[in-house]
C-alpha cells in the first residue's frame, strides 16, 4: 500500500483538487480529501445548488443550468473553474468526463494533474475494438467475435454465422447497454442491427458496432486493479456484478459466490497483465463474463473509479480514492494482491418504481431515514428535502453492508433495508428487501439474466 504523504513527508500532495462531479461521489471525494488535508472545490449546476458536495467543499463554482451537456461535461466552463480557484489537480469521479479522452489531454495541455490514467490509456481502452486487441495481445481471453468494426449487414450476418448464433451486437463507443443488441437467429439480424446504430448513434455520436459471440448464462464479474506511474500494478480482488437489468447494476458483491482460488488467481493475473500492458495509471477495473463451466473473457476495462468502489473498500480495508489520489501525485505501490477478509454487499437504491418496470421517480424526498449499525455504511448525497432531479442519474444512495460471511451479510442488509425510509418519491428499496428474500439469490444461485424471471412480490408485502 502507498505512504499517505509526499516524498517530503512535509505537505500535501495536491494543494488543491477540483471535483468534476456531483452527487455521492463528489461528497465521497471530499471527505478523503479532508483527510488527507488537500483542499477542494465543487462544481456545480443551477439545479444543484443546494446540495450537499456544494456546501462541504472549501470553495464551489456554479458552471451553468441543468443540462448536463451545459454544465457537467462543458470542458470550457470546467477548465475555467479550474483557472479561477487555482486547483492543481481535478478528481473526474465516475460517469461525466471521467473517461473522456478530450479532458484529460485538456487537462495535460495545461498541467493541471488528471486524477486517473492518462488521455492514451482512456483511448487505447475506452474504445472497445482497441481494448480487446490490446487484451489479446496481451493474452487474455476474450469473446470471439469481429475483428474490427462491421461495415454493413452482409457482413455482419457471414461473421455471426461463422461464430454461431446467438451473437450480441454492441456499439464501439457504448456504455450502460447502449447501443446492445442480442440477436438469436439470422432473420432478426437486420432489424437489430439498424435498432443498435440508431441508438449508437444518438446516444455517443458514433453509430460502429462490433459482433460478439453472446455468453449464455454468463457471470458479470470484474476484477479491481490498481497501477502506479512506475509500471507496478496490483490486483484487489474481484466483484460479482451479475445482478443487473438491461446491463445497469443494481446488487453487487465481494467476493463472489461464484468464485474458486484457483479462479480468481488466473482472473487476477489476467487483470494484471492486460493492465500492465499499457503501463495503467490509477485505479480502474477489468470486467469479464465467465460461463457456467468458469471460462472467462474479456469485456471491457473501465478507466475510472466505479459506483461500486465501497465493496472492495469494506473487504480488504483499503480506501481507494485515497490511494488513487497518492497514485496521481506520484507515489508508488507495493504490488501486493489482495483477497478478501469479510463478505460485503452493495445495494443502488435508486429512484425508480419497481413495480411500474423500473420507471423513474424525481422528486422531492420529504422524509429520509437512513440504517445505522455495526457493518452498515451508506454512501449518499440526499436529506429530507433534497430534490432528485430528472436530469441526472436516478441513483440516490448506496446501502453496503459488511459481514464475517455471506448469510450473515444477507441478513444484515435485510434488517438495514426494513430500516431504510425513503418518502415522497418511489424508490428500489422494496425490490432489494424482496431479492434479500429470494432463495435463489440467497444461494448464489444467479446469472446477467437473473431479473428476467424474478417476479416483485405483491404491493404491500415487502414495503
Amino acid at each position: 500500500m502507498t505512504n499517505g504523504e509526499s516524498k517530503s513527508g512535509s505537505k500535501p500532495l495536491f494543494n488543491k483538487i477540483l471535483i468534476a462531479n456531483r452527487g455521492e461521489i463528489a461528497l465521497r471525494i471530499i471527505r478523503t480529501c479532508r483527510e488527507m488535508g488537500i483542499k477542494t472545490v465543487s462544481v456545480y449546476s443551477t439545479a444543484d445548488k443546494d446540495s450537499l458536495h456544494v456546501r462541504f467543499a472549501d470553495e464551489s463554482v456554479c458552471i451553468g443550468p441543468p443540462p448536463a451537456s451545459e454544465s457537467y461535461l462543458n470542458i470550457p466552463r470546467i477548465m475555467a473553474a479550474i483557472e479561477i480557484t487555482n486547483a492543481d489537480a481535478v478528481h473526474p469521479g465516475y460517469g461525466f468526463l471521467a473517461e473522456n479522452v478530450e479532458f484529460a489531454r485538456i487537462c495535460e495541455k495545461y498541467g493541471v494533474k488528471f486524477i486517473g490514467p492518462t488521455a492514451k490509456q482512456i483511448a487505447k481502452m475506452g474504445d472497445k475494438i482497441s481494448a480487446k486487441n490490446t487484451m489479446i495481445k496481451a493474452g487474455v481471453p476474450v469473446v470471439p467475435g469481429s475483428d474490427g468494426l462491421v461495415r454493413n449487414v452482409k457482413t455482419g450476418k457471414k461473421i455471426a454465422a461463422e461464430i454461431g448464433y446467438p451473437v450480441i451486437l454492441k456499439a464501439t463507443a457504448g456504455g450502460g447497454g447502449k447501443g446492445m443488441r442480442i440477436v438469436h437467429k439470422e432473420a432478426d439480424f437486420e432489424a437489430a442491427w439498424h435498432s443498435a446504430r440508431q441508438e449508437a448513434k444518438a446516444a455517443f455520436g458514433n453509430d460502429g458496432i462490433y459482433i460478439e459471440k453472446f455468453i449464455e448464462e454468463p457471470r458479470h464479474i470484474e476484477i479491481q486493479i490498481i497501477g502506479d506511474q512506475y509500471g507496478t500494478v496490483s490486483h484487489l480482488s474481484e466483484r460479482d456484478c451479475s445482478i443487473q437489468r438491461r446491463h445497469q447494476k443494481l446488487v453487487e458483491e465481494a467476493p463472489s459466490p461464484f468464485m474458486t482460488r484457483s479462479l480468481r488467481k488466473k482472473m487476477g493475473a489476467a487483470a494484471k497483465a492486460a493492465a500492465a500492458s499499457i503501463k495503467y495509471e490509477g485505479v480502474g477495473t477489468i470486467e469479464f463474463l465467465v460461463d457456467k463451466h468458469r471460462n472467462f473473457y474479456f469485456m471491457e476495462m473501465n478507466t475510472r473509479i466505479q459506483v461500486e468502489h465501497p465493496v472492495t473498500e469494506e473487504v480488504i480495508d483499503y480506501d481507494l480514492i485515497k490511494e488513487q489520489i497518492k497514485v496521481a501525485a506520484g507515489v508508488p505501490i507495493s504490488g501486493a494482491d489482495y483477497t478478501p477478509k469479510m463478505h460485503a454487499i452493495e445495494c443502488r437504491i435508486n429512484a425508480e418504481d419497481p413495480y411500474n418496470d423500473f420507471r423513474p421517480s424525481p422528486g422531492k424526498i420529504t422524509f429520509l431515514h437512513l440504517p445505522k449499525g455495526h457493518g452498515i455504511r451508506v454512501d449518499t448525497a440526499a436529506y429530507t428535502g433534497f430534490t432528485i432531479s430528472p436530469y441526472y442519474d436516478s441513483m440516490i444512495a448506496k446501502l453496503i453492508c459488511r459481514a464475517r460471511t455471506r448469510e450473515e451479510c444477507i441478513q444484515k442488509l435485510s434488517r438495514a433495508l426494513d430500516e431504510f425510509y425513503i418518502e415522497g418519491i418511489k424508490t428500489t428499496i422494496p425490490f432489494h428487501k424482496a431479492l434479500m428474500k429470494d432463495e435463489r439469490f440467497i444461494k448464489g444461485d444467479f446469472n446477467t439474466k437473473f431479473l428476467e424471471n424474478f417476479q416483485m412480490p405483491p404491493k404491500g408485502t415487502v414495503e
